[in-house]
């Protein structure tokens, strides 16, 4: 079975599935084989940020009998993906039910080694759910103050729902290492003095106007711009991820 890994946040447009579809492709770059999932099941946007279109999305997964296999897409980067659906109300409304019944299919999935699930932003059912099945969950942060508020209240949640011991930290677009340093200590602070939690930090990417363009030009920065700070800071938390979950299956 795969080790399964979430990436989410508590606030959107924090980078998270830019990050998450760079950590896929350097995972891929290690010799595992990787899946990754658009779990933001109302506003599903990984194929755009690849620049795929699809045939079969999630949606037809759940309602018109078609298999994992039939909407699993080949990127020809060396991972897939499971597109997800955007603007059908019944996806972005499931059941808990419906949830469990999605996260069983999908977990079950042969042939990875990693299975990776970019989630909607905030703090929903869904979410939840996904982090709950995962082995780690990485929470995406910027130094807005309500990108920090609402980490605090996902980490909250997630302590309350036991997943405390899964969690850790990137900070994303930090102008320098310091910033990020002190982006990460200010949410750490707040966990140690009114949660007696300390997430560990996964890494910080650093700031570069060159993701932008490449999310223009719907190309991963690891294959278009692959000598930046920001894509060596992303194959940093990569190999992060991997070795947390080394020693997790070790002992």
């Amino acid at each position: 079975m795969s080790e399964v890994i979430v990436f989410t946040s508590g606030k959107g447009g924090v980078g998270k599935s830019n990050l998450c579809l760079n950590t896929a492709l350097q995972l891929t770059a290690l010799q595992y084989r990787s899946c990754l999932f658009d779990g933001d099941l109302g506003l599903a946007n990984v194929n755009i940020l690849l620049g795929i279109e699809q045939e079969y999305t999630l949606d037809d997964l759940l309602f018109n009998d078609k298999s994992i296999d039939e909407i699993l897409v080949h990127t020809g980067y060396g991972f897939d993906i499971i597109p997800g659906s955007s603007g059908v109300e019944q996806i972005a409304n499931l059941t808990a039910e419906q949830l469990q019944t999605l996260i069983a299919a999908l977990t079950s999935v042969a042939d990875y080694d990693y299975f990776l699930i970019d989630t909607a932003s905030g703090i929903s059912r869904s979410v939840i759910s996904f982090c709950m099945a995962a082995q780690q969950t990485v929470i995406v942060i910027t130094r807005e103050a309500t990108s920090l508020t609402d980490a605090y209240a996902f980490i909250k949640l997630g302590a309350a729902a036991g997943m405390s011991k899964r969690v850790s930290i990137v900070a994303n677009q930090a102008p320098n290492v310091l910033e990020g340093e002190k982006t990460y200590k200010t949410l750490l602070k707040a966990c140690e003095n009114f949660l007696r939690l300390t997430p560990p930090l996964a890494g910080i990417v650093r700031q570069d106007p060159r993701v932008k363009d490449c999310i223009r030009a719907q190309t991963p920065i690891l294959t278009r711009s692959p000598n930046t700070e920001a894509a060596q800071d992303v194959e940093s938390i990569a190999s992060y991820v991997e070795s947390l979950l080394k020693k997790a299956a070790a002992g």
